[in-house]
């Protein structure tokens, strides 16, 4: 769902530890497990057992407790979240696990009781205005969709504070599945791509903007290999104004996907959705940043200049007409830059890179992004973990409002 991280985290395990000694315990039928009062073997060389080696048992019983408490913290979140949740929605479906988190939001994956199809919740809190303003622009924009590169709104249950959207269950990231599969060439970089074109396409026709769009809010539908992409995530979509005119002005985003004519100050137009496809696209084919920096001042600098450069791995072996089509969306003038009808025409999208090297570049890719993710992680353990924890998930209004209110206002070079 684009609410944080995409991965759906794992079904509450079995009792390992009771499968675990029914299997090499010999007990009777009237003999009971328990699991504050472990069975030990005897350590007798006659023993179905076998030999006891009390290191070995040791780190077994270990990893069983170990197991156990991973088990309890599962159960706890999924009764805390449950807890939260109204009657109405709880009566109607089951809550599996949390998916993600905002800072007005919580995503779930849920389970519906009567026809056990699962599906995604976002609950988001209304009380603050923030939170109120959030919902209202998703929903405005959910209620006008309906493209299968669009994630489709099921239903909306609201209770005074809260607000519970049911939407299709998205079940894995972008970066995920790449990591995951092995195998990532310059052509699954464009059939990506294409879905996400023909989504970006469809909402500019209906005037709207998407203004977040980064790779945690493209999600597979299912694990299979011929899933769909969908956008997700509209908290911050713009869906038009009465009288034609769609121009924004409204500063927000995610900063290192942000267009420079937002940082600006600028009236802007969906043309920002183009720009944070092309750091998307360079993201997708190399695992590192076209612009990033920790601090904020250097990272509007090279956004405003268009700095970036095809140095380093995997570059080397991406095709100039990949190189091409990222040139065209990064392009500081926004009225220089592709749309999306002009992007599903470039000649890389068309020909779905037959004429681009088939290069593997899964290696580069991934070390990249262990990279970035390690850095990541050291930074946030030198005393920023509590900024880092939620800007690096979802952005909403006002946490880029307070990192932009005191920067200058820069001119561009």
């Amino acid at each position: 769902m684009g609410c944080g991280t995409s991965k759906v985290l794992p079904e509450t395990p079995k009792n390992c530890y009771v499968d675990f000694v029914k299997s090499v315990v010999k007990c009777n039928n009237k003999q009971k497990l328990c699991d504050e009062e472990p069975l030990k073997p005897s350590g007798k060389r006659n023993d179905f057992w076998g030999i006891y080696n009390p290191g070995e048992y040791q780190q077994q019983q270990q990893q069983n407790q170990h197991l156990l408490w991973q088990e309890g913290v599962k159960r706890n979140k999924i009764a805390k979240y449950r807890a939260k949740f109204d009657s109405r929605v709880t009566a109607r479906y089951d809550i599996k696990a949390l998916i993600g988190r905002g800072s007005f939001s919580r995503v779930v994956r849920v389970e519906h009781r009567a026809t056990k199809q699962p599906f995604a919740i976002k609950m988001i809190e209304t009380k603050a205005k923030e939170g109120r303003e959030v919902c209202e622009s998703e929903l405005r924009v959910l209620r006008r969709v309906s493209h299968c590169n669009i994630i489709q709104l099921i239903e909306v249950l609201e209770s005074q504070e809260r607000v519970y959207m049911v939407m299709e269950l998205a079940t894995e990231g972008a970066f995920d599945r790449i990591i995951a599969k092995g195998s990532f060439t310059e052509r699954d970089a464009t059939q990506v791509l294409q879905m996400v074109l023909d989504g970006v396409k469809y909402l500019h026709s209906l005037g709207i903007s998407h203004r977040d769009l980064k790779p945690e809010n493209l999600l597979y539908y299912h694990p299979g290999t011929d899933s769909k992409i969908l956008v997700t995530d509209f908290g911050l979509a713009n869906s038009g104004n009465k009288g034609g005119d769609w121009s924004m002005r409204t500063t927000c985003g995610t900063p290192e996907y942000i267009a420079p004519e937002i940082l600006l100050r600028k009236p802007y137009t969906s043309a920002v959705d183009m720009w944070a496809l092309g750091v998307i696209t360079y993201i997708l084919l190399s695992g590192s940043m076209p612009f990033e920096d920790e601090n904020r001042t250097r990272l509007y600098r090279m956004i405003l200049k268009g700095k970036y450069s095809f140095v380093g791995d995997p570059w080397p072996s991406v095709s100039n007409l990949a190189k091409d089509y990222i040139n065209r969306l990064l392009t500081v003038d926004p009225s220089e830059r592709m749309t999306a009808t002009q992007a599903l025409k470039h000649p890389w999208i068309v020909t779905m890179a037959a004429s681009s090297s088939m290069k593997n570049l899964h290696r580069s890719i991934s070390q990249n992004l262990m990279r970035r993710a390690s850095s990541r992680c050291q930074s946030s353990k030198s005393g920023q973990s509590s900024r880092s924890n939620r800007s690096r998930r979802i952005w909403e209004k006002e946490i880029l409002e307070r990192n932009l209110k005191y920067q200058p206002h820069y001119e561009q070079q």
